[in-house]
């Protein structure tokens, strides 16, 4: 009969009893109908890429007739109201020369020309 006392001990004595232990383990198809793996219906949604926030700024402004000031990327400073746009272009009307339309990808920034507070400067740090 062998008896050790170290750390991964066994004894003679407990053997039998160790060899009638049974290993219990789930069965695996049991499992799986209990914990469904994750679906793609289930996966969180894509942002849209559109928020409708531009379209919403653009009708309120049409709407009201807003005076606003369109500064191009070059630094010319248009003064007008939206009539109309696009995905693509702005129309904007003037009181003094005729109306405009304007490409977006050519417009730096706008904003309504009450807010200019007096002059306004096109220094590029808006």
């Amino acid at each position: 009969m062998v008896n050790r006392n170290s750390g991964g001990a066994y004894r003679g004595e407990d053997e039998g009893a160790a060899a009638n232990r049974k290993l219990i383990r789930p069965n695996l198809s049991d499992l799986a109908d209990r914990y469904p793996t994750r679906s793609f219906a289930q996966r969180k949604q894509v942002p849209p890429e559109q928020t409708n926030a531009e379209s919403y700024y653009y009708l309120k402004q049409m709407a009201a007739k807003t005076p606003m000031v369109v500064v191009l990327t070059d630094g010319e400073q248009i003064h007008g109201w939206i009539e109309w746009y696009d995905k693509a272009c702005l129309k904007v009307n003037r009181d003094k020369g005729p109306n405009l339309l304007i490409p977006k990808a050519s417009i730096k920034y706008m904003f309504k020309e009450s807010e200019a507070g007096g002059t306004v400067e096109t220094d590029g740090n808006r």
